[in-house]
């Protein structure tokens, strides 16, 4: 078996006055002049819409920042990543994305070219996907050169600071660790006997069961084969080829984490601490509406 390793790091109704759940104002006086109203985006899917629309002629920008090698002394190459680059490339393609991969990139410019697709117009695409791989900590991703809070990523694209991306779904995958914890899971047995015979088991992550999406959950290790590629990119890649255009990107990555929970396990033998370890992604949805990728759409991307 191949060997496996850690990512290091009120409708109108008048009501009660509402109020900020902090002590004294939240950067709002008597004395504070209003905000200067912006021009009215035109909402891209209906107010009370189950799905957002995914109907516009393109399907929108894919980014990935991909990191194998580092300047920093502590943390090491990471082999295997670049098999989950070219296959989430391939996957985002078979979807309709444009594609943008960028490798070993320093703090500078991640961040000049998040400012550069957020100031584009996304008018006609879809959506907007950001994937970084690396290693990690809780809460700091790490580029070629330093690291950096992982929020900074979708601060860009906010509505105000990114309008024309205003109410369309805008999806962030993060591979990296958010710790060093391990998670060595706890062994459950099927609840039927068949046959006489003793019922089977199976292990599952001990943070089981419990969109940003995460490749772990905070505080601990997340899991790369050096030949296949991440645990957690692998069981993306997977889902969004076969039930890409099936279900719902939340319904999906349910079974994203169930890929990953159940069928992945760290192989260390010669490191008895790290062996048989197991991992669960962490998923945190803002999403108002389901995303549901509809299909080709003829070869406009």
């Amino acid at each position: 078996m191949c060997s496996t390793e850690p990512e290091n790091m009120n409708n109108g109704i008048k009501c009660d006055d509402d109020v900020g759940d902090a002590f004294g104002t939240f950067g709002y006086t008597r004395n504070s002049v209003a905000p200067i109203p912006t021009p009215l985006q035109t909402a891209p899917t209906e107010r009370n819409a189950t799905y957002y629309n995914m109907n516009h002629p393109r399907r929108g920008l894919a980014l990935i920042f991909n990191h194998e090698f580092f300047t920093i002394s502590h943390l090491k190459s990471r082999s295997g990543t670049n098999v989950d680059c070219d296959n989430l490339i391939k996957t985002l393609k078979s979807l309709d994305f444009e594609v943008n991969d960028f490798h070993n990139s320093p703090h500078k410019e991640i961040v000049k070219n998040l400012e550069r697709v957020a100031e584009m117009d996304h008018s006609d695409h879809d959506c907007l996907v950001v994937a970084v791989l690396s290693h990690g900590e809780l809460g700091l991703i790490y580029a070629h050169d330093t690291a950096y809070k992982a929020e900074s990523l979708w601060h860009h694209f906010t509505a105000d600071r990114c309008p024309t991306l205003a109410g369309k779904p805008k999806m962030f995958f993060i591979q990296a660790c958010q710790g060093d914890k391990l998670d060595p899971g706890l062994t459950l047995k099927e609840r039927t006997e068949t046959d006489g015979q003793p019922a089977a088991t199976f292990r599952i992550p001990s943070q089981a069961d419990f969109l940003i999406a995460y490749s772990t959950v905070p505080g601990y290790y997340s899991w790369r084969n050096t030949s296949r590629g991440s645990w957690f990119m692998q069981a993306l890649c997977m889902e969004l080829c076969e039930n890409g255009t099936r279900y719902d990107l939340l319904t999906l990555l349910t079974f994203v984490c169930q890929r990953v929970a159940l069928d992945f396990e760290s192989n260390t033998p010669d490191n008895i601490t790290m062996h048989q370890q197991k991992q669960i992604p962490c998923i945190t949805s803002m999403l108002t509406r389901l995303v549901k990728f509809t299909s080709q759409k003829n070869g406009l991307v």
